[in-house]
Order: structure tokens, then C-alpha cells, then sequence
């Protein structure tokens, strides 16, 4: 049996040439991957204690592995596993929010280009295109509805199946994602766990009748805590709740049986390239043995505790997070007893959890989220980290603050809504049970803040202070303070700062431009709210106002840019056709000019504006009407427009 190293398997797919197909390869099975989110192997399946009779059937006739492990328990990490072959280690993806690197490939591209029409159909706003999951697929659906943040498995399985219904003749590649069992359950975990189970019923029999010569692998992203060792939900530990997953193989020349070697889901990638015939390393189909590894490092990223690594082994699974704890997962599968000291672990075992890589603390990878979609993240369960923690000697260890794990989410969840009197109490309590966790109070002091509270809100920043002296995430929300207060004149210098050090901050680069709007410095404003544009989807009202701004500069190309796009986004709610039409006419684009100036209604308060400008562009089109134009402008004049009227040359 071949042995894969740690390296090797960080590295495995991110490193390697895509292979071109193989020239003696056989017809090309159809293959559907089903992602099941948050589903524990144990409520699922043959000896599962949910009803899953549609799984159970597919596990009768599938290679099934009794032993498989999620790579991270969160879902963009172990999905970006799945289609990557990597380990969070490896694919930098280490909690939900994050951006996968394009320089990893994708099992999807791999077999797009061996001639697959691929598509994904994804329920949750956690796995949105933006994430970087989308390449490599003709189609990604991610579309939710409105005002929701998930969509039900059965409106996935319609889009689907409507999609396979119009397919012709050549194989597909069709991605399915779940995301029914989730927090809050309605009805209980088992109930969602059992209608998405319906529905993975219903989409096997629509794929195996319209696909030909087919595979399907089922897997899930990671499990639910149900409350074991203090975990409610998911995404702080690394107990067999949520991380022993449901994963099964069905393939024509697949022999059903039953595993009981420990495997990662990250195989799923190898296993996906090997049913397309162009690739059998690491394949589930084949005999690689590994030390299986997973990480959970949501409390190290964001309170400074412990890191967390596991590394299972045959019946072994140690998870190191300052000490090491050590269960058979066979004999004690609730992880009651820590054999600790007296187990033996092998010098592979040991040797990976030393040399896992721990995640830096700056995210390299990091789209910018907007207040929408902070809400609509917080909404499932899940509030990524807005300050750098501190990390100290002797942090804690995440299973030892696993009675803090339900407030923490209580209280990101209102911080997230804006619902800060609600928080406050609350991250006063974390505050109190962890005195150096710096996000709880960072969030206190925005909390005070924002409710006007300003001798509480400086407290508590001079507290953050001196938990992290030189934090630049304490100066970015102390700025932020100033500037909700109106003083800009201690925000400015700090904002400064905070650009320089981080230039990438979206609410720090909006703040300064408006500092320097304040300051007369309009030129400095538009580049800041130009790299602003860039960097996020702005919002009408900013590209109204950097359209403003880039009009005061002289700049009419990137002035009628941003005034376009605000209009492209507002519709007939867009009010600036004036400011258009003058630009457009300083730009020569006449026609243009005419068809903004005469949208501008005559309630318009610059209206006598409008009917000038109406008429420069009559005159330079040699319309027809254009002393009539001339006319409309003088009889509509008011003050501003009557001396341009008698000296506008055009008008002579």
C-alpha cells in the first residue's frame, strides 16, 4: 500500500499539470456529486438512527466508507477540499468568507476540459460564486430567494433536474449541495435530515435515467454537535459529531461493500478524476492508506485559543490544541475517554499534527462582504472575524471554553443585526470569562458607540488598547468611533494610519475619502472612492457620489461611468439624468445628452438647468426645434441660467 506524506498531501492537486484525457479512455461516465451539508454520519445510512431510505438504497449498491472524516467543520473549508484534493493546510480556505485561490485547480475545470458540460446547483449563500468555488462550471447556480440566505433541497433539485432534462448526448459532471439540516431546525435535525433524503432520492432516479453510463458520490461537508462536549452547532471542535461524515461510491464496475479504513473527503477530488478515467491517484477506488487529518481553526483565527489539528489512524484519533488528547473512535465512538499518555500513537500521527501548517492570522484571501451580506451569513449560523486576535502563551483550549460557544454566537448573531443592546450584556460576559479576547471587546466598544454610549465606548477602547497596544484593528474601530461622532478631526490621523498599515479596508478607505472631502482634498477622495469601486459592488448612493466628486475634478470619463452604473442599478428610481446630460454634452456624446436631458422631470429644482442644457444640445444637433429649445430655456430661466442663456454663443 502506498503511503501519502503530509506534504504530499497538501500539495497533491494544487502543484500537478492538469492531464490531458487519456487517448485510450473509455466513454466518459456521466457523474453526479451530491454534498450534504451539516449531516452527522450517524443520522444517515444503514445504521444511522434517521429515516434515509433513499441513501440506504444507494448505500446497498456503492463502495461506502464507515470511516470517513471532514476536512474542517464548516462548509466552504470542506467543500473547497472536496473539489480541490487539499486540506485547509493547503488550500489557505480556513473558515467560511474566505476566497479559494484560482491557482488551485478545480475537479470541475479538470473535467471541463476533458469535454464534460458540468454544473453546480448550490443551496446556501455560504457557497455564492463569489467564494471561488464557480470555476470550471458552465452553470452555478447559487440564486436564492429573495431575502433568504438558503434555499430548500427540493427547489435545488427542480433547478437541477430542469437542467439534466435539456442535456443531449455526452457526459455531464452535475454538482448538487444541501443545506436542509441546518440550525434552526424546523422540523427536528433527523426530519431535515430525511426530507433532504427524499429529495436525494428523487434527483438519483432523474440522473440515472437520463444520464447513460453513470457514477454518483455522496458525501457531507462536516456534522452538527447536537450539544456533545458542549458543542451546540458546529465549527469549534473536532469530536466525532462533527467530523465522522456519510461518504459512499456508486459506480458500474464498483463492487458494493464496506470500509472501515479511515479516509478524508478531500479524496473526493482524486475519486471524481479517476470515474472520468483521467486520473487513479489517491482515488477512493483504489488502496491508498493515509493519516487522516482535519482542523478546526475558527477559535484560534478568531479569539486566540488553541489551534486544533486532528490526525486519525486506524481506530485512533488524536486532536492536538496545546496538549493532545487521544480516543478510540471505535470502541468509545462519543469520545468519553481520553486514553491520553497511555496511547500509542504512531511517529506518522505525531509527526503530522506537529507539522500541520497554522493558518496565519491575516487572511491572504478575503472578498470584501457588505453589511448585506455580513446579515446574511449571520443569518446561517456563521460571523467571520473583524479584528486580529491575540495570541498569548498559554491561550485556551477550545474545548475548555465550550460553555462560552453558545453566547459567542448569541452575541456576533445581534452584533451582526445591529442589535447592540442585545449584545451588550452578553459580550460583557464573554469579556469576563475571557479577558483577552480582543473581537469581544472591540464589538463592546462599537456596540457602546453606536448606541451613543461615549465615555462607555472609550473605556472599553482603551481596554482593547491595552490588550493590543499596537493593534491596527483597535485604531480602525476607535477611528470609526470618531468619525460616528463627528470628530473627524481625531478620526483623520488615525484613519491615515490605518490605510497605510491595511489598504484593503473598505470601511477605513470610505471614511478617509470622506475626511478628505471635508478637507477640500476632492482629488485624494476620488482615487480613494475609485480603489473603493474596485474592490467591492458599491452601492447607488456611492457611485452617485463618486460620480459627483469625479464631476468637481474635471474627470468626465470615470464621472459618467460611475453615473451610469448607478443608474443601470436604480432603474427609474435614478434621479442625476441632469448630471448626466451635462456630461454626456461635455463629453460631445450629444445624442446621449439629449435622451438624459429629457428624462429630467420639470419638478426638477434645477429644472431652468436642464432646459439650458436641452437647448446647447438642440443647437449642436441641428434639430429641427432648436429655436423652440432656445425659446423653453429663456422663458424657464431663473437666476443662474439667465445670464448664460444671453451670452450662450450657440444661441446667437
Amino acid at each position: 500500500m502506498k503511503r501519502l506524506s503530509l506534504l504530499a498531501l497538501l500539495i497533491v492537486a494544487s502543484c500537478a499539470p492538469r492531464e490531458a484525457p487519456e487517448p485510450h479512455a473509455a466513454v466518459r461516465p456521466s457523474i453526479l456529486l451530491v454534498t450534504l451539508d451539516t449531516t452527522r454520519a450517524d443520522a444517515i445510512g444503514p445504521e444511522g438512527k434517521g429515516a434515509t431510505p433513499s441513501f440506504n438504497a444507494l448505500a446497498a449498491r456503492s463502495l461506502r466508507f464507515r470511516q470517513a472524516y471532514a476536512t474542517a467543520p464548516q462548509t466552504l473549508p470542506s467543500h473547497s477540499s472536496m473539489l480541490t484534493g487539499l486540506y485547509p493546510g493547503g488550500h489557505g480556505v480556513h473558515e467560511n468568507a474566505r476566497f479559494l485561490d484560482a491557482r488551485h485547480a478545480l475537479a470541475s475545470e479538470r473535467l471541463k476540459d476533458a469535454g464534460y458540460r458540468t454544473a453546480a446547483f448550490v443551496s446556501s449563500f455560504v457557497l455564492a460564486r463569489r467564494f471561488g468555488l464557480a470555476r470550471g462550471f458552465d452553470v452555478y447556480d447559487d440564486e436564492l430567494p429573495v431575502g433568504s440566505s438558503e434555499r430548500s433541497s427540493r427547489e435545488t433539485t427542480d433547478r437541477a433536474l430542469s437542467w439534466l432534462s435539456a442535456q443531449k448526448a455526452g457526459p455531464v459532471f452535475l454538482w448538487v449541495h444541501y443545506f436542509d439540516p441546518h440550525y434552526p431546525y424546523a422540523p427536528s435535525y433527523l426530519g431535515e435530515v430525511a426530507a433532504m433524503d427524499a429529495q436525494l432520492g428523487r434527483l438519483v432516479q432523474g440522473f440515472e435515467k437520463t444520464a447513460g453510463s453513470h457514477a454518483i458520490v455522496v458525501a457531507a461537508d462536516h456534522g452538527e454537535g447536537l450539544g456533545e462536549h458542549g458543542e451546540a452547532q458546529h465549527g469549534n471542535l473536532l469530536y466525532q459529531g462533527v467530523m465522522h461524515v456519510p461518504l459512499l461510491v456508486a459506480a458500474p464496475d464498483v463492487r458494493p461493500s464496506v470500509v472501515d479504513t479511515p479516509v478524508s473527503i478531500r479524496r473526493v477530488f482524486h475519486t471524481l478524476l479517476d470515474l472520468a478515467g483521467l486520473s487513479k491517484d489517491a482515488s477512493l477506488r483504489g488502496e491508498t492508506t493515509e493519516v487522516v487529518l482535519g482542523e478546526a481553526m475558527i477559535p484560534f483565527l478568531q479569539f486566540g485559543w488553541q489551534p486544533q489539528v486532528m490526525a486519525v489512524e486506524g481506530r485512533l484519533k488524536a486532536i492536538h490544541a496545546g496538549t493532545i488528547e487521544v480516543y478510540d473512535v471505535v470502541a468509545d465512538s462519543a469520545e468519553a475517554r481520553d486514553l491520553g499518555a497511555a496511547a500509542a500513537l504512531s511517529r506518522n500521527v505525531r509527526k503530522a499534527l506537529v507539522d500541520y501548517p497554522i493558518p496565519s492570522l491575516v487572511p491572504a484571501s478575503t472578498p470584501a462582504t457588505s453589511d448585506e451580506e455580513r446579515r446574511q451569513l449571520a443569518s446561517l449560523g456563521y460571523v467571520t472575524a473583524d479584528a486580529k486576535p491575540v495570541v498569548r502563551p498559554g491561550a485556551p483550549r477550545p474545548r475548555d471554553m465550550a460553555p462560552l460557544f453558545e453566547t459567542l454566537d448569541q452575541a456576533s448573531g445581534a452584533f451582526v443585526r445591529e442589535e447592540y443592546a442585545l449584545a451588550i450584556p452578553l459580550l460583557e460576559k464573554i469579556q469576563a470569562a475571557d479577558p483577552n479576547n480582543l473581537m469581544a471587546v472591540l464589538r463592546l466598544a462599537a456596540a457602546h458607540s453606536a448606541l451613543g454610549h461615549g465615555d462607555r465606548a472609550l473605556a472599553a477602547f482603551r481596554q482593547a488598547e491595552s490588550i493590543a497596544p499596537q493593534s491596527p484593528d483597535v485604531r480602525h474601530y476607535l477611528a470609526m468611533h470618531y468619525v460616528s461622532t463627528g470628530d473627524w478631526t481625531r478620526a483623520a490621523p488615525l484613519l491615515e494610519r490605518v490605510v497605510a498599515e491595511s489598504p484593503d479596508r473598505l470601511p477605513a478607505l470610505e471614511a478617509l475619502a470622506e475626511s478628505r472631502e471635508r478637507q477640500g482634498r476632492l482629488a485624494e477622495a476620488l482615487e480613494l472612492r475609485r480603489k473603493v469601486q474596485t474592490m467591492s459592488a458599491p452601492r447607488p448612493a456611492q457611485l452617485i457620489r463618486t460620480g459627483e466628486l469625479a464631476m468637481a475634478v474635471g474627470d468626465t470619463a470615470f464621472a459618467i461611468e460611475s453615473f451610469e452604473r448607478a443608474r443601470r442599478a436604480q432603474g427609474a428610481a435614478f434621479r442625476h439624468d441632469l448630471e448626466l446630460g451635462v456630461l454626456y454634452l461635455a463629453a460631445r456624446r450629444f445624442a446621449d445628452a439629449r435622451a438624459a436631458l429629457d428624462r429630467v422631470p420639470s419638478t426638477h429644482p434645477a429644472y431652468a438647468m436642464a432646459l439650458f442644457k436641452r437647448a446647447q444640445v438642440s443647437v449642436l444637433l441641428n434639430e429641427a426645434g432648436r429655436a423652440e429649445r432656445i425659446a423653453r430655456a429663456r422663458e424657464g430661466s431663473d437666476a443662474t441660467t439667465r445670464d448664460l442663456i444671453a451670452n450662450e454663443r450657440l444661441f446667437r
